[in-house]
C-alpha cells in the first residue's frame, strides 16, 4: 500500500480562494499598504487554516537572522496577554517565526535584565506588550541595539517608536455617546491608572464626550500598576460604599468591571437595572453566561499580525522611524447596560 504526501498549499491557492491576485497576498503578508483590515485577517485566517507558511526569514532577510522574536508581555497572569501571545505566535508560525516570551513591567528594575537575556538568545526584535508612560525611558538604552515595536499605547509626546495600538480614544468616546443614547447623566471611570496611556486616553475620550453631551464624569483611580479582578472589586466597594449615585460605570478593564460586578452582588446592587457597566478588552470571561459584559473587543489578531509585520519591516534597511498605527476597537453589546431606573435619575 503506498504512502501520499499532501502537496503543500502554494500562494496561488491561497489567492484563489481570498478571490484576489497572488501579488495582493503576497502584500498582505509583507504588511505593506492597500489591503483593508478585514481582506487582511481573511488572508491569515486562510494561511493559518490550510498550513501555509512563508518563510521570510530565508527570503527578505539575511542570513545571519535567528528567525526567533522576542515578545515581553506585563503581566501573564491577565487573560488579555495570554490572549495576545497566543494571537502572536498563530501569526508567526504563519511566517515562518518563532516567539520567546518573557514577562516583565517596565516599571520593574529587573526590566533590562529581560531585554537582556533576550539579546543573548540572539532574537532578531523585540515586541513589548505595555502602555506604561515609562517605556521610552526603558527601551532607551536599547534603541541601537535591537529592534523593537511596542504594542500598546505610546504617550502623545513620544515619536519615532513604531507602535500598534487600539484607537483608546475613539472607544471612550463612543462609550460616552452610549451612556448619553440610554439616557445616563451621570457615569464613573472605574480604575484610571495614570501612568498607563492606554488607560488615560480612554478616559480622555469618555470624558471629553461626556462633557460636550453633558454627562457629569467621576474618575475613580487605580494606585496599582496592575489592573486585576481585586483592584476592580476594592475600588467598587469604595465607590458603592459612599453611595454612589452615578447610574452608569465605564471600566477601564474587562477585569476591574467583573471585579465591580462581585462588589456590585455584595451590595446588592442590581446591574443593569440600577447600574450600567461597560468594560474594556472581551476577555474569554467577559462572555460567560452568567457575566455578558458588554465591552470592547481590541482585535487581539490584528493587532499580533501588525505588531509582527512592523517589526519584520524594521529589520529591513530603512525600515524603521514608522509612526503609531491605531486599531479601531469593536464595541460588543451584551447584558449590562440599560436605561437608568427612574428612581436614580431622580436622585
Amino acid at each position: 500500500m503506498g504512502v501520499f504526501l499532501l502537496k503543500p498549499i502554494t500562494i496561488k491557492e491561497i489567492a484563489r480562494m481570498a478571490n484576489v491576485s497572488c501579488a495582493t497576498v503576497s502584500r498582505t503578508l509583507n504588511g505593506g499598504p492597500g489591503v483593508s483590515q478585514e481582506l487582511r485577517t481573511q488572508i491569515f485566517q486562510l494561511c493559518r487554516q490550510h498550513g501555509y507558511r512563508k518563510n521570510l526569514v530565508a527570503r527578505r532577510l539575511s542570513a545571519s537572522h535567528s528567525g526567533l522574536i522576542g515578545c515581553i508581555l506585563s503581566d501573564m497572569n491577565n487573560p488579555l496577554f495570554a490572549e495576545f501571545a497566543l494571537a502572536l505566535e498563530k501569526a508567526a508560525h504563519c511566517l515562518g517565526l518563532q516567539v520567546m516570551f518573557c514577562q516583565s513591567q517596565v516599571e520593574n528594575p529587573n526590566f533590562s535584565r529581560t531585554l537582556e537575556l533576550l539579546i543573548g538568545h540572539r532574537v532578531d526584535g523585540v515586541i513589548l506588550a505595555s502602555s506604561s508612560r515609562q517605556v521610552q525611558e526603558a527601551i532607551r538604552p536599547y534603541a541601537d541595539r535591537i529592534p523593537m515595536v511596542i504594542q500598546g499605547m505610546l504617550s502623545p509626546d513620544v515619536t519615532g517608536i513604531p507602535a500598534v495600538s487600539v484607537d483608546c480614544a475613539k472607544a471612550g468616546r463612543e462609550v460616552a455617546r452610549y451612556f448619553y443614547q440610554l439616557g445616563h447623566r451621570r457615569a464613573a471611570f472605574l480604575g484610571l491608572r495614570e501612568n498607563n496611556s492606554a488607560m488615560c486616553q480612554r478616559y480622555r475620550g469618555f470624558s471629553e464626550m461626556a462633557a460636550e453631551l453633558g454627562i457629569s464624569v467621576r474618575a475613580v483611580v487605580n494606585p496599582e500598576q496592575r489592573s486585576t479582578t481585586n483592584v476592580g472589586y476594592q475600588l467598587g466597594r469604595h465607590l458603592l460604599f459612599d453611595g454612589m449615585r452615578e447610574t452608569a460605570i465605564f471600566a477601564g478593564s474587562d477585569n476591574v468591571a467583573l471585579g465591580f460586578l462581585a462588589a456590585a452582588r455584595e451590595f446588592c446592587v442590581s446591574v443593569p437595572e440600577e447600574v450600567s457597566l461597560v468594560g474594556f478588552d472581551n476577555i474569554s470571561h467577559a462572555a460567560m453566561h452568567h457575566v455578558r459584559l458588554t465591552t470592547f473587543d481590541p482585535g487581539n489578531q490584528v493587532l499580533a499580525e501588525q505588531s509582527l509585520q512592523r517589526l519584520l519591516r524594521c529589520l529591513e534597511p530603512g525600515g524603521g522611524g514608522q509612526e503609531t498605527l491605531l486599531i479601531p476597537p469593536v464595541f460588543v453589546e451584551r447584558n449590562t447596560c440599560a436605561p437608568p431606573a427612574r428612581t436614580r435619575q431622580e436622585a
